[in-house]
């Protein structure tokens, strides 16, 4: 065991007179696996460390996920380090027990226990903040923290706020570990040599020599002279970029004249323009080349900035812009914002050359699909606030800042974006260095666009986890959705407003909860809800009678009974009734899949008859297991079960609604060229976008990929009777800090960021489809009978008929053709030249389109 003693002089002016437990002197959360805390004995005798514990509780949970003893004793005025096994070799140098579990990250709180009980603990139990706790440079993620003097937090679910009792110190800074407070024993380290004398002019270290041709330094670690002009000061990362000028730079495109000089202050003593010379550190921050451990620094004047060297997406390689990482540069062309999930907590937005969709909504799963994905990761940048702050108070784009009603969506642009380019959280990002111009190309619109309107409207909603609570305004949080009854309330009133704007006849849902259709269910609560908001009282839901199947959410279907009525009983398709397979096993598996839910629909003003099929497949983000992996080809994992519930779909389809214009609609979590949708494509249900010519199109952006989990599949008789179709984008491009959440919002932005509209009303954007479909006509009330027929040796043929009935305007039809008007009932000769062995007579009404059976005459 390593102990280090500090002064019993420093011991007593620190410690408290109340406590003399070991508490937690100093955390490390660092790069990779450079995690240690130091423990520290104030006391004025030996402790048993076995009485003690270590333990961590991750991503907010209650329930610690790593938990360990020390070992030994630890003497009055002694410090003990407690490492990952997989830190850097000098900070494993310094521990005294190590594991080879894995340890914390900034957003996991971690106890102290003496016997089970708290004495110390460094985050809040129960609580996720999202990266870390804290802000500025003393936060727990990327950070070193000291105790400012000895002290205890034995309350480990309070609020936690590190700069109450903690001073923060670089990444990756160990040069007080098993110190306490720089105060310890062992060997006096020799007179370090004088540092260098700093003269404006000098020789220097190019800085085009720091970074080197490829992703990392070739000088890491080294201490160099530099000097530069400063092109951009960076308060919120705690640097300033530097860059070569003139004859200081190599001329070599691989490497970069820039650099990140990282000082951990926001009080920054340089401005733009200036030239310094500095004596640093070459360090790598999570790929990020960067000057750290400035030990002197000299003002050398001023200087022009370079001129920002020109970029264009997408990039022949990464390389490209590892070339130009710390350099000023400038994008002319139009960038297109591809993702904005991020915007409000973390400020950024991803940019890329035009809209990039997600591989398998426009190509083949496979090669096809995997180039694509290569293709895409050089399309793109991430626009960054300059910040590393979380959940910042102004969200400073689009351009005077986001509110509900000033949004910036994927699909606007961005024009003559100019910055320094650096390298963070996996992502080239840019800086700018002027107000980023922001173009509203893809502008909200009040309701779907539709070229016409048709006669019924049918439409797939996706609710996002509309879950009501007890049904009598408690119950929350419930399992899923709002977490209290004041969130449920904003989330109802942005789905009720998307809902009467979709203006639908029929909408099938997704993501209802599962709690039946009593008064208090979710769907009775949303149907009682639109009711009021439309002002049409006609809406009601279609009841399964109970639950329908056991995941805790389900599809659901509603309707205007005042457009539209049900034509025969609900149907339901799980794995009781499903087709099988050859090994006799259900195709619809309904404990991945939700139980599809199927009614046949009459449409009030003319009879006409259409079904409507939704359905909510597996997800792609939970595994089925070795049988059902992600192969990778680009359709993620459960991609056979989605498969094989869509030939389920197809069959019962086939043999339930052959006869009727019919829709398979919903949130079948597959893109547009996977598995599940040629399946049912072959099954005879087309992608109604792809009958209309409108792709690519989305209504999904994940990762900043555009695509469609969402469809509309119409079988023949429904496109014949087609009159358009929509995705109405009012979800998938906005910010989710728009949505109806409040947490990781101030209780102002939960005012800014909110309105009771449609956008951001889920994560999915509906789909709506018009169809115009015609009347029913009833059969003709004439009868039709053959008397006898005649034909003789030169072709001539007679066939004498009779027929009876009331009604008027009646025509004789032989195979289609008009053959006379008919007067009142009676007998008709009818002579032909014809060698056919039959022929087919009809009456009609050619006034209604009505027509008799058809009587087939036969010649012998």
């Amino acid at each position: 065991m390593k102990l280090r003693m500090l002064s019993a002089t420093i011991a007593m002016l620190l410690a408290p007179a109340v406590s003399s437990q070991v508490f937690i002197s100093e955390y490390v959360e660092g790069s990779g696996n450079n995690k240690a805390l130091e423990f520290y004995n104030p006391g004025s005798d030996t402790v048993n460390l076995a009485d003690y514990r270590i333990n961590v509780f991750f991503n907010g949970s209650s329930t610690a996920g790593f938990s360990v003893a020390l070992n030994g004793q630890l003497a009055p005025g002694g410090v003990y380090v407690f490492a990952s096994a997989s830190a850097a070799p000098e900070l494993v140098a310094l521990a005294d027990q190590t594991t080879s579990a894995g340890l914390w990250n900034g957003d996991d709180a971690i106890t102290l226990t003496k016997n089970g009980i708290v004495v110390d603990s460094i985050g809040q139990v129960g609580f996720d903040p999202g990266s870390a706790w804290g802000s500025g440079s003393i936060t727990t993620a990327n950070d070193t923290l000291r105790r400012a003097a000895v002290s205890y937090d034995t309350e480990p679910f309070d609020t936690f706020e590190p700069a109450d009792q903690w001073l923060g110190f670089a990444q990756d800074d160990f040069s007080d570990i098993g110190l306490f407070n720089g105060e310890g024993g062992g060997p006096t380290d020799p007179e370090p040599d004088p540092d260098p004398v700093l003269s404006c002019g000098a020789t220097a270290t190019p800085i085009s020599a720091i970074q080197g041709p490829g992703f990392a330094s070739p000088l890491l670690g080294q201490t160099v002279q530099v000097e530069a002009v400063v092109t951009q000061t960076l308060p919120g990362l705690r640097g300033y970029t530097i860059q070569a000028v003139g004859t200081e730079q190599d001329n070599d495109p691989a490497t970069s004249e820039g650099v990140f000089v990282y000082v951990n202050s926001s009080n920054l003593t340089v401005a733009e323009g200036q030239r310094v010379r500095l004596l640093a550190t070459v360090a790598e921050f999570n790929g990020h080349t960067q000057l750290t451990n400035i030990s002197a620094s000299l003002d050398c004047g001023s200087s022009e900035l370079p001129a920002p060297t020109p970029l264009t997406l997408p990039v022949a390689s990464l390389a490209e812009l590892e070339a130009h990482e710390g350099m000023l540069v400038r994008f002319e062309q139009e960038l297109t914002v591809n993702d904005t999930f991020t915007l409000g907590r973390f400020g950024e937005l991803t940019l890329a050359n035009g809209r990039r969709y997600t591989p398998t909504q426009v190509v083949a799963p496979g090669a096809e699909a995997i180039a694509l994905a290569e293709q895409h990761a050089l399309n793109k940048i991430v626009l960054d606030d300059a910040s590393t702050q979380q959940n910042p108070a102004v969200v400073p784009y689009p351009t005077g800042g986001l509110s509900a009603a000033n949004t910036v969506r994927s699909g606007d642009t961005v024009i003559n974006l100019t910055g320094t380019l650096h390298y963070g959280f996996n992502e080239y990002r840019i800086m700018p260095t002027q107000a980023p111009n922001f173009v509203s190309a893809n502008p909200r619109t009040a309701a779907p666009q539709l070229a016409a309107e048709g006669n019924v409207k049918v439409a797939s909603f996706n609710v996002l986890n509309y879950f009501n609570g007890d049904g009598l305004g408690g119950g929350f949080p419930t399992s899923r959705g709002a977490d209290s009854a004041a969130e449920f309330e904003r989330q109802r009133a942005k789905i009720l407003s998307a809902m009467v704007a979709l203006d639908a006849s029929v909408i099938g849902l997704m993501e209802i909860e599962n709690d039946g259709y009593a008064d208090t269910s979710a769907i009775a609560d949303l149907v009682a809800g639109l009711r009021q908001a439309s002002g049409i009282d006609g809406w009601q839901y279609v009841s399964a009678a109970g639950p329908v199947g056991s995941d805790e959410i389900a599809v659901g279907l509603i309707y205007r009974s005042d457009v539209v009525t049900p034509a025969g009983a609900l149907q339901v398709l799980d794995s009781s009734n499903s087709a099988v397979d050859e090994q006799g096993v259900a195709l619809f598996d309904d404990s991945r899949n939700r139980p599809m839910l199927a009614q046949q629909f009459r449409l009030l003003e003319n009879d006409a008859e259409f079904a409507v099929m939704v359905n909510h497949l597996k997800s792609k983000g939970s595994g089925c297991g070795a049988a059902d992996p992600d192969t990778g080809d680009g359709q993620g994992n459960c991609n056979l079960s989605r498969t094989r519930a869509a030939q389920a779909i197809g069959i019962f389809a086939a043999e339930h609604f052959a006869d009727v214009p019919a829709l398979v609609i919903g949130d079948l979590n597959a893109y547009a060229k996977e598995d599940p949708i040629t399946t049912l494509a072959q099954a005879g249900y087309q992608n109604v976008f792809e009958v209309l010519g409108k792709v690519p199109s989305h209504g999904y952006v994940f990762s900043g990929l555009s695509g469609s989990l969402d469809h509309a599949l119409l079988n023949d008789l429904a496109v014949e009777y087609l009159a358009d179709a929509a995705k109405w984008n009012i979800n998938a491009d906005e910010p989710i800090a728009l949505d109806y959440n409040v947490e990781f919002k101030s209780p102002q932005q939960q005012l800014d960021f909110y309105a009771p509209d449609a956008y951001r009303s889920s994560d999915h954007d509906p789909v709506i489809v018009a169809l115009n479909l015609p009347a029913v006509i009833p059969p003709l009330d004439v009868s039709l009978e053959l008397l006898r027929t005649v034909r003789s040796r030169f072709g001539m043929s007679l066939v004498q008929l009779r027929w009876s009935g009331d009604a008027a305007g009646l025509t004789l039809y032989r195979d289609d053709v008009a053959v006379r008007d008919l007067n009142p009932s009676g007998r008709v000769n009818d002579n032909f030249r014809s060698m056919a062995d039959s022929v087919t007579y009809k009456i009609c009404q050619p006034a209604t389109g009505s027509c008799s059976p058809e009587l087939v005459v036969q010649f012998d």
